[in-house]
């Protein structure tokens, strides 16, 4: 059951992101693991009301605590803005349901937002036809992200929207462990002119038209002048209070702890690591230049789900070149897609320890990013 339990830890790691569409770098998941699946209800409701940093830390809060409940144990998963997805297997099943109901309770008491949840199991994907394989991307020798692909994970989306295979909430107060989860970085600008959030769907799964797509759009953005990684060199730029202190207070605050103390507790705690990065202070290990650089090595702003998905810093040129291009692989019946411009993106982080290399930072438009893009997929 432990090597079972490892799976995903001992599988190949690859380093070049225009290769996400090679099947070899794929291995499908045993029969007995499950799928977690979470989407923010009404996401585009808070949207208009600025709470997209909200939603934000609603889709990555239950990656921090299945990992917490895991103990640290490595799992693949996937941060879609206003959700995200994982695997872990049968062994761990009981630990990744009691995770999800209790971080749909926590949201909606702590966010005021509905978290939808469910756990699918591999075994049901693979009586529709479909597979669910994964390969493990690293941007850094520090992390490393999951890519899935064979179509199965994209129907576990849809069944959990149709309300199958649903998790209900814990009692209200059950708080999961969200240690980790913060948002302290300020938004950062678009350099090149905006952030565009993209995601782009087949039409039909496996179809190597779409593969030639990806791979093409790719290669072109690998060579472009036209577009950068949404986050600068030198990491986003710090403030305070930090733009995420009250989620932050919310994630950390322990049951039975008042709101008010927790938050001087988070802001006193704010203060000093804004005034040891601000001013570069070493504090014993801690370099806070390395940890920028690993901040912006370990970012992930690309990912393929089924679904390709990007936060880019580009031209409005290039941007309009994507979509046109897009438009015409969607008039050919080859993808579907949805795309959102905006002036900036935020960042959505899980750090176990400052200590450590393998912290991880979810790059996401400011303004609505991959929700928005989502829900703007065009429909054939």
């Amino acid at each position: 059951m432990q090597a079972d339990a490892d799976y995903y830890a001992r599988l190949p790691i690859f380093d070049g992101f225009a290769s996400i569409m090679d099947p070899a770098r794929y291995q499908p998941l045993p029969d007995n693991w499950v799928l977690g699946l979470t989407d923010v209800v009404s996401s585009t409701r808070a949207i208009e009301d600025g709470r997209y940093k909200a939603v934000n830390t609603a889709g990555a809060s239950v990656i921090a605590a299945v990992s917490n409940a895991l103990g640290g144990r490595k799992f693949p998963f996937v941060f879609g803005g206003d959700g995200a997805s994982f695997a872990v297997s049968g062994e761990n099943e009981a630990l990744a349901r009691a995770a999800l109901a209790a971080t749909a309770a926590w949201t909606r008491d702590e966010l005021d937002l509905e978290l939808r949840v469910a756990l699918v199991p591999v075994s049901a994907v693979k009586d529709q036809g479909l597979d669910v394989t994964v390969a493990r991307f690293a941007p850094s020798k520090n992390v490393s992200y999951a890519m899935f692909s064979g179509g199965g994970l994209a129907w576990a989306d849809r069944a959990m929207k149709q309300g199958h295979y649903a998790v209900p909430p814990a009692a209200p107060g059950t708080r999961p462990d969200l240690s980790g989860l913060s948002c302290r970085w300020n938004d950062i600008p678009a350099s090149h002119g905006l952030i565009l959030s993209l995601v782009v769907a087949p039409v039909t799964n496996g179809d190597p038209a779409f593969r030639k797509l990806v791979e093409e759009l790719l290669t072109e953005l690998e060579h472009s002048t036209e577009v950068a990684r949404p986050v600068p060199d030198n990491a986003p730029g710090v403030g305070w209070p930090p733009p995420g202190l009250d989620l932050e207070v919310r994630a950390s605050r322990k049951s039975g702890e008042g709101l008010f103390m927790r938050r001087l507790r988070v802001s006193a705690g704010t203060l000093i690591a804004f005034m040891i990065m601000r001013f570069g202070i070493r504090v014993g290990g801690f370099d806070p230049s390395v940890y920028r650089r690993e901040v912006v090595e370990n970012s992930d702003f690309r990912k393929f789900d089924d679904n390709l998905r990007m936060t880019l810093d580009c031209t409005p040129a290039l941007a309009d070149r994507i979509e046109q291009r897009l438009a015409k692989a969607e008039a050919d019946k080859v993808a579907r897609f949805g795309l959102h411009r905006q002036p900036s993106a935020i960042m959505t982080c899980i750090v176990p320890s400052v200590a450590d290399s393998n912290h991880v930072h979810f790059v996401d438009g400011a303004a609505g990013g991959y929700a928005l893009a989502a829900r703007r997929l065009k429909v054939n």
